[in-house]
């Protein structure tokens, strides 16, 4: 009660008339973070609830919360696991280093692109909007460890000006912010973002982990294969994420938690979600089929960021299809491209970034298509009675 008496007493200096109207914007954002806004819309077809989009987003970035311990966990292990002292090493010690490795990280995505959204809102007059939440977690967690933090700053910066703000902000944008960062990353600063020496932390960190050989590598599973035509990593390895990769999209049993609570809590859908799976596996299925891939096609489902992407990347409610047929077509799609490009294209071993880009550029036209296919019908009906 104390805080909102506190920001009850300072609110009259940031509304219209006060000696700190100018940052009306930044104090709104911080007081409806804080707290559920007590008014709701007086007319038109809008639902009156409590759950406004910073407490969705909230929970998005609950659901994560799996995927990114579990990161910093594997940062820390792949480190000491290259030293060849993990047997030496406690749990607190593998964990904390990943955390230290993996904090800069967050706190540059957040400084960056809350910045200017701050900026952006104070400039316009307008009200801080709340997606950079989600994104400015799911940043870190799609790229390697060792990206340099001023190359993730520049491509938070790009990302949220000419994926968001020019296309009108949260709620407007075509494409997934946080994906937009990646393909940033990923052909502006290639070396950075694939390779075999940007995916395990090679410095001590505040007295923890160890300092690995100059030139240390270590190959993804998806990059192994693409190199020699297969892997030597165990299924169940792939499957809790002890590997090289991404930071939070290694492991499937993180990722599957923060699934069920997304399900649980109604905000993804899980007709996108499914889907994702549905095409990628028969598109795998085919691939297995005809000697196009070295593994079978379950594999392909637990490598890389396909299960991070489906469960988190494609179910996005802006930039995917909106309409319940819309959600099966788009999700099909995208599991089925992301098999394609990781298969018949060996410079993008990942493949599941470019499938979701893809389509959300055609998420619009997907829905356009069943809106028109069901006024269609309905029109029939009405004309033959």
């Amino acid at each position: 009660m104390s805080l909102r008496n506190y920001l009850n007493k300072i609110k009259p200096s940031f509304e219209e008339g006060g000696k700190l109207h100018a940052f009306r914007s930044v104090f709104d954002g911080f007081e409806t973070f804080l707290y559920v806004p007590n008014t709701t819309a007086k007319s038109g077809a809008h639902i009156h609830d409590a759950i406004d989009s910073k407490r969705i987003m909230s929970m998005v970035v609950i659901a994560l919360m799996p995927a990114m311990l579990f990161g910093m966990y594997n940062v820390g292990y792949q480190n000491f696991l290259a030293a060849g002292k993990p047997a030496d090493a406690t749990f607190f010690s593998i964990f904390f280093y990943g955390f230290f490795a993996v904090l800069p990280k967050i706190l540059v995505s957040y400084i960056v692109g809350l910045g200017i959204e701050f900026a952006w809102a104070q400039w316009k007059g307008e009200e801080i909007q709340e997606g950079y939440l989600v994104s400015g977690i799911l940043i870190p967690l799609i790229i390697p460890v060792d990206c340099p933090l001023w190359i993730l700053a520049i491509a938070c910066a790009f990302a949220v000006i000419f994926a968001k703000e020019i296309f009108g902000g949260t709620g407007m944008n075509i494409f997934n912010v946080a994906l937009v960062t990646r393909a940033f990353l990923f052909f502006s600063y290639p070396q950075k973002m694939s390779g075999d020496t940007v995916w395990v932390a090679s410095d001590k960190i505040l007295g923890l982990g160890y300092t690995l050989p100059d030139g240390y590598t270590a190959a993804t599973p998806l990059a192994q294969i693409g190199q020699d035509g297969a892997t030597m990593t165990e299924f169940c390895d792939m499957v809790t994420g002890l590997i090289p990769g991404s930071i939070g999209e290694t492991s499937v049993i993180a990722i599957a938690l923060g699934a069920v609570i997304l399900l649980w809590t109604g905000i993804a859908s899980w007709k996108t979600m499914l889907s994702v799976f549905v095409g990628g596996s028969v598109m795998a299925l085919i691939f297995q089929a005809v000697g196009k891939t070295p593994i079978p096609f379950y594999e392909h489902l637990v490598l890389g960021g396909f299960a991070f992407g489906a469960v988190f990347m494609a179910t996005d409610p802006v930039t995917s299809a909106r309409t319940e047929g819309g959600k099966w077509i788009f999700g099909l799609l995208v599991g089925a491209m992301a098999i394609i490009i990781r298969v018949m294209n060996p410079g993008y071993p990942e493949g599941m970034m470019l499938a979701i880009l893809l389509m959300n550029m055609f998420a619009p036209l997907i829905d356009h298509c069943v809106v028109q296919r069901n006024v269609s019908k309905r029109m029939k009906r009405l004309t033959s009675k």
